[in-house]
């Protein structure tokens, strides 16, 4: 069962009041969740010599594969964020490291698809399938009620972070001008 980790007296940096402690206890929860994520990512791409972003491009290149899409560079540079060259550079490094290769395409001459390769689904299968399957029962052993309720909380969470992604800086914050720290999620 897992253990659950002592915290400060509010856990966010909200003072504490007692209508808001069932609301900082999910959030709390969200954060270890997201803290033990991350730590799973940095494992998953340490174990398989990737940066972040060549990890997300075999995701992508994989799920395209799946779903019978043909991906091209510029798709994959939109994709992730990034420009051209950066693309072309990531490309390089997947096929230098067998994660993908370059196909002509099919019907255009001047195109190329990117695909990923048997063994980078072999190896990230390997790499991540037991834990699949784990997150797997646990969501899977979830009511028809419970499984909405999540589904809903976290749809709803999303939708608050998407947001104002630049909000207007609040003095004695991060953000302000003054080079004054503040509180961070």
């Amino acid at each position: 069962m897992a253990q659950q980790r002592s915290r400060p007296s509010s856990g966010y940096w909200y003072a504490p009041e007692p209508d808001r402690e069932r609301g900082l206890n999910v959030l709390n929860a969200l954060r270890d969740y997201r803290s033990a994520e991350t730590a799973m990512r940095r494992r998953t791409r340490d174990s398989m010599g990737m940066n972040e972003t060549d990890l997300l491009a075999v995701r992508f290149l994989l799920q395209a594969e799946q779903a019978g899409e043909r991906i091209g560079p510029k798709d994959l540079g939109t994709k992730l964020g990034i420009s051209s060259a950066s693309t072309t550079t990531l490309i390089d490094r997947l096929v230098a490291s067998g994660h993908a290769r370059r196909e002509d395409h099919p019907t255009d001459r001047r195109a190329l698809v990117i695909r990923p390769t048997t063994g980078s689904d072999a190896e990230v299968r390997a790499t991540l399938g037991g834990m699949h399957a784990r997150m797997m029962a646990v969501a899977a052993s979830l009511s028809d009620g419970d499984a909405r309720a999540v589904i809903d909380f976290l749809t709803r969470m999303r939708e608050v972070l998407d947001q104002d992604e630049h909000p207007t800086p609040v003095a004695g914050t991060s953000q302000d001008a003054t080079g004054g720290t503040g509180p961070s999620a």
